[in-house]
């Protein structure tokens, strides 16, 4: 057997070696010959305008039993009232959950579900879609369903109520993400914060939508002749014309939309400015208004991009992350959209500490374009990636259909596609270097810098005038904001009032012997998805040390807070570093607690000034501003038994101040004292938590090592 393998190995090595050689061996990769790549022909879908001016392509697909469809209507987020930014996103939320006049949302779910079938509707900057997805055997009872939805939506109030508690949970949050506030306000400084595409949803206009207005935009946009429609899968071409024809064609052509002239004023050049100071990392963006797909120079733009902003080859990121080794990521380049103006934009992330360094490393990339521009080697390289790429925009007969339709909604020539390999293939270094000299000019650009500007190597200013960006949220609608003073001398209201409150508790001998407290309490908190509950075993040591315990659906937490340090942690998941703000605050709710301020009453640095009243249910409360060394807190007080009805103060909510307010229930003994065992607690007007006390002992046997520092490294370190 060994004797045949080898006889074998042999002969074939004597032929091989018989066989002509066509050349000598390249020496290196760059001398392999690369053929050209082949004409692409993709296959292009029917295109068909029903009578009401209603657009359809048809793309056969035979390849899977599936056929999918999507419509895009036109109207969209730049078409809603400033008045009432979120609207849009509300109804591509409710169009769909809230089912149609036949059919609740939750019905039409069962339905889908057990045909494995989609029917969904969404929302833009420039339409509205809805689209569906199924077996080729459901089709005509899904079919039904996408008919009956674009046609009959019911827009039931109670999702409209569950779709805007979402989005207002979505705006509380926004600040929570580094890279999402750098997008969002680098869209207002490229468009100016007045322009449709840069406006942000708050709770006043999120609250001012109502169920006509959703309403309304149906009635308004839906109509055949603004509806681009697009089917793909398996399926007969000429059957299913037939089909759509008979569901639309006599449906009556709707009024033509009014042309909107849309605004862009750019904030003025210069270093804008955005503390965060919970994060170890800056996110920098230097932007620009940019512009549109159908300019000329777009094919040379789009190389240019390639070249020196666009991914691991090319030169912002060979220097500032590979040779520099500053930034996790940098690129960017000039945008364009298909409908209006992209943006030019540079993006860095960097750790705080080289923050000016990566600004200044980026300025001199800029600069070095007009001294050494970009070369031939980089210009082939980025059509290359350019040109290797662009099979995978139409890999799919689906993805062919979608852009068609893209073309078809903004105007564009059919061909338009198809255009482009020929015409990247046609730009020159002349032409890259044109456009980088036209349109990017360090001057013009608004730098962006989000961070915690307390461990940037350099202050921003060191660089140039900056202008910082507040972005604080503002309160809901109806939210009662009050400002609550911080006195710095008790009147003699003030004093009794205190001392009623006291005597309420437990009486100044019993209070003055507390230095320390334990406590059990069952805390829900609100969320849009519904109620969110744990339990809790607290430990306080006054005046400045709390531990926390609480057990929650994903397992045990722990919190500690002193004056030294500040974090959370869970088993198996690490430990996550309070940012100092939080930590602040957690120390500035002991002070606020009722135990220590009534414990504290007579100190040297503890105010009380009562100053007017308010109705607190049936109660006309007496209101007394307290400043409980150093921490400002407003009482409500029943004057006749001393117990505190509410309290206002301000607090934060994922990292920006709010305005909070607890109101005080259900006064009774626990552990020696008379406290208010259950407290629902509200931030800027809306419902937020409630806290149970189930036990509290006074005095407990405290381990120090309660309060110390893991040595676990943090979860929030690189």
């Amino acid at each position: 057997m060994k004797r045949k393998l080898l006889l074998e190995l042999l002969v074939a090595s004597l032929i091989f070696a018989s066989l002509p050689q066509s050349g000598a061996q390249v020496a290196t990769w760059k001398q392999i010959p690369i053929p050209p790549l082949p004409a692409f022909k993709p296959q292009q879908p029917k295109r068909i305008q029903l009578s009401n001016g209603m657009v359809i392509f048809l793309q056969e697909d035979h390849e899977l039993p599936l056929i999918e469809g999507s419509a895009r209507i036109r109207g969209g987020q730049r078409n809603q009232p400033p008045s009432k930014v979120g609207l849009v996103d509300i109804f591509g939320e409710v169009w769909r959950t809230g089912g149609t006049q036949t059919q609740t949302g939750d019905q039409l779910d069962d339905f889908l579900e057990v045909r494995a079938a989609k029917v969904e509707t969404g929302a833009g900057p420039d339409s509205t879609t809805i689209s569906l997805n199924c077996l080729k055997g459901d089709f005509d009872d899904v079919f039904k369903v996408f008919t009956d939805l674009l046609l009959n939506p019911e827009f039931r109030a109670d999702k409209l109520e569950l779709a805007q508690k979402q989005m207002e949970d979505a705006i509380s949050r926004r600040n929570d993400e580094i890279g999402g506030i750098a997008h969002r306000e680098s869209v207002k400084l490229a468009y100016g914060a007045d322009n449709p595409y840069a406006r942000t949803p708050e709770y006043a206009t999120v609250a001012a939508v109502t169920r006509q207005d959703l309403i309304d935009w149906h009635q308004t946009y839906m109509h055949p002749n603004n509806i681009i429609l697009g089917i793909s899968g398996d399926f007969d071409a000429a059957a299913i014309e037939a089909r759509l024809r008979a569901a639309f064609e006599s449906w009556p052509k709707g009024p033509p939309l009014p042309k909107d002239e849309i605004q862009y004023h750019r904030a003025q050049p210069g270093y804008y400015q955005i503390q965060k100071e919970d994060v170890n990392q800056s996110n920098i963006r230097m932007v620009a208004l940019g512009t549109t797909r159908d300019n000329p120079d777009y094919y040379a733009i789009s190389v240019f991009n390639e070249a020196f902003g666009g991914g691991f080859s090319s030169r912002l990121f060979n220097d500032i992350r590979t040779k520099r080794g500053l930034a996790y990521n940098v690129g960017g380049g000039i945008g364009a959209n298909f409908g209006h103006p992209g943006i030019l934009q540079f993006a860095m992330s960097t750790k705080s500490q080289s923050t000016i360094e990566s600004i200044q490393a980026l300025d001199e990339d800029i600069a070095d374009l007009a001294k050494q521009p970009v070369t031939e080697e980089e210009i082939s390289r980025a059509k290359d990636a350019i040109l290797n790429a662009f099979i995978f925009r139409l890999d799919s007969p689906d993805k062919i259909l979608a852009e068609r339709v893209t073309y078809e909604y903004y105007g564009y020539p059919p061909d338009w596609l198809d255009k482009f390999p020929a015409e990247i293939k046609k730009v020159t270094a002349a032409d890259v270097n044109r456009v980088a000299g036209k349109y990017l000019h360090r001057d013009q650009l608004a730098v962006l810098v989000v961070g915690n500007t307390k461990e940037f190597d350099k202050p921003l200013s060191s660089l140039g005038p900056v202008k910082e960006i507040d972005i604080t949220i503002p309160p809901p609608p109806g939210a009662k904001e009050e400002k609550v003073e911080k006195p710095t001398a008790s009147n003699e209201e003030g004093k009794a009032l205190a001392a009623k409150v006291v005597a309420a508790i437990g009486g100044e001998a019993k209070l003055a012997t507390i230095k320390a407290l334990k406590a059990k309490l069952n805390l829900t908190q609100k969320t849009p998805q519904g109620d969110f509950s744990m339990q809790s075993e607290t430990v306080i040591v006054y005046p400045d040390r709390l531990h926390a315990e609480m057990q929650t659906p994903n397992g045990a937490m722990s919190v500690v807070v002193t004056p030294d340090s500040a974090f959370m942690a869970m088993p198996g998941q690490g430990m996550r570093n309070f940012p100092p703000s939080q930590k602040e605050e957690t120390l500035e709710q002991i002070k606020r607690d009722p135990i220590f301020i009534a414990s504290h009453w007579k100190d040297s640095n503890v105010f009380f000034n009562a100053d007017g009243t308010e109705k607190v249910g049936d109660i006309e409360a007496r209101i007394v501003d307290v400043n409980a060394a150093g921490t400002a807190i407003r009482w409500f007080v029943d004057p006749q038994t001393g117990h505190i009805l509410k309290e206002i103060y301000r607090t934060l909510s994922q990292g920006a101040p709010v305005q909070g307010e607890t109101d005080m229930d259900d006064w009774k003994p626990i552990g020696g004292l008379t406290l208010p065992l259950v407290r629902h607690n509200k931030q800027n007007g809306r419902d937020s938590s409630t806290a149970e006390y189930t036990a509290l002992e006074l005095n407990p046997a405290v381990d120090p090592k309660l309060f110390e520092k893991p040595a676990e490294k943090p979860a929030n370190q690189p």
